[in-house]
């Protein structure tokens, strides 16, 4: 397989085109033939004109690129190497969705062919790459696993706004269904990868792997906002305790706040939700996300408690929320913690402005039922900075007594205006 990609003989398919996929397929495509593959068509158009919907690349990642972007199904019938990188949310209910792998898995088995291969990079829990997605795969294409076609698990690692770590310097951990599988799944992501790659010794061993990093850093987190409720109770500041504890060379440095997107929040879920199945219930795990789930709760009520005590009439009162978006300096607003927070005060009546240089207002008005306000008053009651996006990182004192009233709060989630507000009250994490 490898040598045919190399030598254009075949075609690699990249099925779903969003943070993940986009990036995976413009990178092969530098190298290699691809074709990028996604439902939306009104997103297909738009990358066929060197945009990217995620505002994530510019339109020089496209250039030089030898890529077909279509959302026609027929299409991938021209591919022998499918990569698939669509999404995997949970419910609201916590409960893993495997609707996307599973119509990506039916798209595949539609038009896969002897000699193919197909490499999942969504997040899902250990087992479901061959206990879930390939019998569909099997089924629908009358081909067997091994013997007919070859099966892999690659998960994805790209961090939406990091300009540092990206594809080509990750480390990439790969799997297959066999060893030769394993093998030219690796040389063939190695076209890509400067750094490397790491060979999994079962696809099981893979999923598990990417599900454990981000489950990993959601209970560390977990630690962290217990902390600092315990530290707000005590009248301290949790990131100037959190400077002196890290002058240890062995304090491991996270930090407490909203945890959303679509991976910390969301993949210990599957990994519970597996482990459940084979009878056992997570502590721990589920400990740490129902301390991150119920920070969007206890924000709200510092601010809801502020404004009480400091406004004469609540439903008059105006609360500015700066940071829309999941995480800083990205546009993606899926799973965005301080959503929750803004129905929160809404259903106290409170008048709440949200602003965000990143966010689509259209996007999050069809999301959340709600606009973007571009201008920005000078009587808010409170300040809500949610994430530290970069047009944020210069504002001073002054800045924030221009847009408040004298009793306001400045709620500065990440700290970031830490001993730099001293006319208006100063809240953080």
């Amino acid at each position: 397989m490898y040598a045919s990609l190399i030598k254009k003989e075949s075609k690699v398919a990249v099925i779903g085109l969003g943070y993940v996929g986009l990036p995976i397929a413009l990178e092969f495509a530098k190298k290699i033939s691809v074709i990028g593959f996604d439902i939306n068509d009104s997103r297909v158009k738009l990358m066929q004109q060197g945009i990217d919907p995620s505002h994530e690349l510019g339109k020089e990642s496209f250039e030089g690129t030898d890529i077909t972007f279509t959302s026609c199904l027929e299409d991938l019938r021209a591919a022998n190497f499918f990569i698939v990188a669509v999404p995997t949310p949970v419910d609201p209910h916590n409960v893993p969705d495997l609707v996307p792998v599973q119509r990506a898995s039916e798209a595949i088995g539609k038009v896969l062919k002897k000699g193919d291969y197909v490499v999942f990079e969504s997040t899902v829990y250990p087992g479901c790459t061959e206990e879930d997605c390939l019998p569909i795969i099997e089924k629908l294409s009358g081909l067997k696993v091994c013997d007919d076609f070859k099966l892999g698990y690659s998960p994805e690692r790209i961090n939406p706004g990091d300009k540092e770590h990206t594809l080509a310097t990750i480390v990439k951990v790969v799997s297959g269904c066999d060893a030769e599988s394993l093998d030219e799944i690796a040389k063939v992501y190695e076209l890509v990868v400067k750094v490397g790659v790491h060979r999994a010794s079962s696809i099981k061993v893979a999923e598990a792997a990417k599900i454990i990093e981000n489950t990993q850093r959601d209970v560390n987190i977990a630690l962290m906002n217990e902390l600092s409720i315990i530290f707000d109770r005590m009248g301290i500041n949790t990131y100037e305790v959190l400077d002196a504890a890290g002058t240890k060379w062995n304090f491991l440095k996270f930090f407490p706040g909203l945890v959303g997107g679509h991976c910390i929040g969301v993949d210990p879920y599957y990994l519970t939700y597996k482990a459940a199945e084979l009878g056992f219930n997570s502590r721990v795990i589920l400990s740490g996300r129902y301390i991150n789930d119920n920070m969007g709760n206890y924000l709200s009520k510092k601010v809801l408690q502020h404004v009480i005590a400091h406004s004469n009439n609540v439903k008059e009162a105006k609360i500015l929320v700066m940071g829309a978006t999941f995480k800083e300096n990205v546009s993606d607003i899926r799973n965005s913690k301080i959503i929750d927070v803004i129905k929160v005060l809404k259903s106290y009546h409170l008048n709440i402005f949200v602003a965000d240089p990143y966010a689509d207002s259209k996007e999050v008005e069809h999301e959340y039922g709600f606009s973007l306000t571009t201008q920005i008053d000078n009587d808010y009651d409170a300040v809500v900075v949610s994430v530290p996006h970069h047009p944020y990182l210069n504002y001073d004192d002054a800045y924030f007594a221009g847009i408040t009233k004298e009793h306001a709060l400045i709620a500065d989630l990440k700290g970031i205006y830490r001993n730099k507000i001293s006319s208006r009250k100063y809240w953080s994490f």
